[in-house]
């Protein structure tokens, strides 16, 4: 089964909202054999709505709309489809009496009458139930099977209604398809797109018949398989299988699938060996630590730290040496070192981690461009130390020093020297 996707508001075409609702949709529709055929986007204007949707029911006849059901004079996605149907809107007086005693058990007194848009529903039409929020969905269709559902814009509630609404409706209409549409990332760091395509070798390009896909950012490249036309255990079992053959070609770059987060891998690891993290950081200015420490649970591995962007700071408190500053400056292998092991020391920690560097976008000499970063990693006085001009903006380079960072500690941590 086919269906059009059609995301609508202004501020998505003009870039001040991330799209992440389209993106959330196909994964959930693909999970019951439902393919996207098409995604358009359009703004906050009646004629482009109906016009999306017309051309979208000329081709396969089912479309999905997100956005544009609100109490605003912005929100016209309601009117313009109906008006498309030919059906008029007609007030739901037992939704607004519900609306109504909503906003008083939530102490905002008497609803606004704007919010009355709300409960202006074409008819004929089924009203989707929105337990996340106060703008019902609805469920559209004219005689020749031609279907429209429209669902909330707000991600929360979208996602809400999409689980309890719209997902139980289509396989209770449409039955699950006989095949999916399934995937599943493996996830790597430390290695570019171009090189991990070699290390893969014959898998470069798909493994068993199923896509493979190198997704590179900031995090590193991820490699995504994806199974199409296969039953649902047949889809698993292949990427099972494929997932297996990724990750004994490129284990030593390879930390997780999915959505694993470097960070909550790392921890994990120092968890099962009852390893105790403090970090020291100039031009990341606490971000490592942040990293850490918004992992639940991470107060089980995580000390503390310290920011030491002066190098009075480097000195007092982390006990990096006046002759090393002198003699390498700052950002240089030699301090980066001093910084990991002063820093565990001081908190009393099993590892130390250091990153001391340029992040831009001023600050930077010849001798060290923006974008130069040392980390040290010391576990138990065995130290590693890393340094590279890492590309991007202040934000890009600041974010890829700790992933540099937690990258070197995943490597010691799945070594034996000096590791319990």
């Amino acid at each position: 089964m086919n269906v059009e996707l059609i995301t609508i508001g202004d501020e998505l075409l003009l870039g001040f909202t991330i799209d992440t609702n389209a993106a959330h949709l196909a994964r959930s529709l693909a999970s019951i054999g439902v393919s996207i055929g098409r995604r358009a986007t359009v703004g906050d204007d009646a004629s482009e709505i109906a016009l999306a949707v017309r051309e979208a029911f000329d081709r396969t006849g089912a479309v999905i709309t997100t956005g544009g059901l609100g109490p605003t004079s912005d929100d016209r996605t309601r009117p313009a489809i109906a008006e498309l149907f030919g059906r008029d809107l007609v007030p739901d007086e037992e939704r607004w009496e519900a609306l109504r005693a909503l906003w008083r058990e939530r102490g905002r007194g008497e609803i606004p009458l704007s919010n009355r848009g709300q409960i202006m529903i074409p008819r004929g039409a089924t009203v989707l139930t929105n337990r996340h929020g106060t703008a019902p969905g609805i469920w559209l269709e004219d005689e020749r099977g031609r279907w429209c559902a429209m669902l909330p814009g707000v991600p929360r509630e979208m996602r809400g209604m999409l689980a309890d609404e719209l997902l139980p409706r289509l396989q209770g209409r449409f039955g699950t398809g006989s095949t999916v549409v399934r995937s599943r990332t493996i996830r790597t760091t430390g290695i570019a797109e171009s090189k991990l395509a070699e290390v893969l070798g014959t898998l470069a390009s798909g493994v068993d018949g199923l896509s493979l896909a190198y997704l590179p950012g900031q995090e590193g490249v991820d490699l995504r398989l994806t199974s199409r036309d296969r039953s649902a255990i047949d889809a698993d079992q292949a990427l099972d299988t494929a997932a297996a053959q990724l990750r004994d070609r490129v284990s030593r770059y390879a930390y997780g699938e999915d959505g694993t987060d470097l960070a909550s891998a790392v921890l994990e690891a120092c968890e099962a060996r009852n390893l105790h993290v403090a970090v020291a950081e100039s031009c990341t200015g606490g971000l490592l630590g942040a990293r850490l420490t918004a992992i639940p649970g991470s107060s089980a591995v995580v000390l503390g730290g310290v920011i030491a962007y002066s190098n009075e700071v480097k000195r007092e408190l982390l006990d990096v040496r006046q002759e090393t500053l002198d003699a390498y400056g700052a950002v240089s292998e030699q301090v980066a070192t001093e910084m990991a092991a002063g820093v565990r020391r001081l908190v009393g920690a099993h590892i130390g981690m250091s990153i001391t560097g340029v992040a831009g976008p001023s600050g930077g000499t010849a001798d060290k461009p923006v974008g130069l970063v040392w980390i040290g990693v010391d576990v138990e006085g065995t130290v590693r130390t890393h340094g590279s001009r890492f590309i991007g903006d202040r934000a890009e380079i600041r974010f890829r020093s700790t992933q540099a960072a937690l990258d070197i500690l995943r490597r010691m941590l799945g070594s034996d020297a000096g590791v319990r």
